[in-house]
């Protein structure tokens, strides 16, 4: 008799993805519409496996295999690094980075390759040679599986996208892209406009510059808390004002949305088309007279990220970028050259990516700012700007004790000891800088399970909580900084950035506001928060979560950490 073994490998594809059906049906409560739907759909899925694997024709069959079992394996990856389902909206932040993919591939490699065991069932199972033949006409063993995708998703498409967590592995993956596709073959591709609101007023004087970090969490600075990290900004500076408008929300809590905001102006209740069709901040700078540069410490060898296109590089007069820098210095060689371009009496509009505190944290300080200790293991990452492997990070609360310890090392290197050489160098005295992160930082204080630090579909409020100051020049005639401070402060939002820009540059207010929104002069009305789901599509809303001061994760190892920092100090 021959033995089952294409079928029994398929039959543990299935059964290695049990945890997550578990979930699932838990997820359902008791027995009802939904959970007869969910386990029809599991079981119409299943078949559609079985049948592909029952192809005749061997080079369908491969390639069924391998493309089921690619779709598997990215899905299962993804779940094992961040701890929780793949949504529609962070499959678009993966297609918006699907130029690291092969970062991705050493940063995760542990995760992607307990992945492949279940995925390899799947290629096998489905690739092997067949030794029975089914009672049915060959056509539909070769169908089966498109139409298992095609009626994923059109669920998924009248479901705004959900729906799919719990079910076979190799289906949600294309079915997102089948949705994706079809979004992008209906959706107009709106010109970019021209600048058209007028200056009514002149441009501050000097240089005007937005720098904006890299996974700093506000409440781990201390001119937010106390016990927080030295930043270089909570002490006075002779000619320097600095305004602290104190926690503010991110945009939302991923890299690519909160900066291609920040550069186009986006609003709460309108960022897709603005994002989209209007003016970037480039060209508002020029039509200003300012000259745009560009410092990105995060890429290098020209390459682009966060959704920055050729076309909104024209309007760059200069790009830099640190090829030949190591990765921990990149944020020193950012400083030094942001200080010269403010001391060379040309007037500029100068953003700053900087490499600030994304993982892997565990060599982005010199050792000589290794002050906070145990940290997480040195020399593996020396070379690697945002990504590298979490081998032996297993997420257990030592294992966070010490990453907590190398992400306060990295702030006081990468932001603190960055101001205090920009200072040092730079004359700030007609200049205004902004200063904020991309987004937060969920560094698990609270014990919560995962090892993913932001991005995740259901973030914890310290993704989104970043710092944003505003410093000047203490001669220098500009806006109204103290106006409304008091009251604003903690109440903030990158919203509130590209109108403040504008006005900087002297556009009419009034009509940035009508466009853009209220600047960070005007009175907060709002409690701040971020969009949890930037990539709303399909008819689902964004989703926003408030931040509430009360309610930030309390550190226990925030005193210890001051107290550590600062016996280091004493001599």
């Amino acid at each position: 008799m021959t033995l089952p073994i294409k079928e029994a490998l398929l039959l543990l594809y299935l059964v290695a993805g049990s945890a997550a059906v578990a979930e699932r049906l838990l997820s359902l409560g008791p027995p009802g519409p939904a959970l007869f739907l969910y386990v029809g759909l599991f079981g119409f899925l299943a078949v559609c496996l079985l049948l592909a694997a029952y192809i005749r024709n061997t080079h369908l069959r491969l390639g069924y295999a391998v493309l089921l079992s690619a779709s598997a394996l990215l899905l299962d990856s993804f779940q094992r690094i961040v701890g929780e389902p793949l949504t529609y909206d962070a499959f678009i932040n993966l297609l918006n980075s699907a130029g690291f993919v092969g970062d991705a591939l050493g940063q995760h490699a542990s995760s992607i390759a307990s992945a492949f065991a279940s995925s390899l069932l799947l290629l096998v199972g489905v690739a092997m040679k067949p030794k029975r033949t089914l009672p049915l006409p060959g056509s539909a063993s070769v169908a089966a599986p498109l139409i298992g995708i095609a009626t994923l998703s059109g669920i998924l498409f009248a479901r705004g996208g959900e729906g799919a967590n719990g079910l076979p592995s190799a289906f949600p993956i294309l079915a997102y892209s089948g949705v994706f596709l079809y979004e992008q073959g209906v959706s107009p591709n709106a010109a970019r406009q021209d600048v058209t609101i007028p200056r009514t007023g002149p441009r501050a004087r000097g240089d005007i510059a937005l720098i904006i970090d890299e996974s700093v969490l506000g409440s781990y600075l201390d001119i937010n808390d106390a016990r927080g990290a030295t930043s270089g900004l909570a002490r006075s500076r002779p000619g320097v004002e600095i305004h602290n408008f104190g926690y503010a929300a991110s945009i939302t809590n991923c890299s690519v949305g909160t900066n291609v905001t920040l550069r186009h102006g986006g609003t709460r209740d309108d960022y897709e088309r603005i994002n989209a069709t209007m003016p970037a901040i480039w060209r508002y700078a020029r039509k200003a007279g300012l000259r745009t540069v560009y410092i990105d410490a995060q890429r290098t060898g020209g390459n682009l990220h966060n959704l920055m296109s050729r076309q909104e590089l024209e309007a760059i007069d200069r790009f830099i970028q640190f090829d030949d820098v190591p990765v921990r210095e990149r944020d020193m060689a950012a400083a030094d050259v942001l200080a010269r371009l403010l001391n060379d009496r040309t007037a500029d509009f100068i953003i700053v990516n900087k490499v600030g505190a994304h993982f892997p944290i565990h060599d982005k300080y010199p050792d000589a700012f290794m002050r906070h200790r145990p940290a997480l293991p040195r020399g593996g990452f020396a070379d690697v700007s945002d990504t590298g492997s979490r081998d032996g990070f297993g997420g257990s609360s030592e294992d966070w004790a010490r990453y907590r310890n190398a992400y306060r090392n990295t702030l006081l290197w990468n932001v603190g000891a960055f101001f205090d050489r920009l200072f040092a160098r730079a004359r700030i005295g007609d200049a205004t800088i902004i200063y904020t992160s991309d987004h937060g930082q969920d560094l698990h204080e609270a014990g919560n399970p995962g090892l993913d630090t932001h991005c995740s579909s259901d973030p914890v409020i310290e993704e989104g909580l970043v710092p944003l100051v505003v410093i000047k020049g203490a001669t220098l005639k500009t806006l109204d900084w103290e106006r409304n401070l008091g009251a604003n402060r903690n109440r903030v939002s990158h919203y509130e950035i590209f109108p403040t820009l504008l006005s900087l540059m002297g556009f009419d207010e009034q009509r940035v506001r009508a466009v853009y929104g209220p600047s960070l002069l005007e009175r907060s009305t709002g409690d701040p928060s971020f969009n949890a789901r930037f990539n709303a599509r399909l008819g689902l809303k964004p989703r926003w979560i408030a931040i509430n001061p009360e309610k930030i994760a309390a550190s226990s190892e925030a005193q210890q950490a001051r107290t550590q920092e600062m016996a280091s100090r004493s001599p």
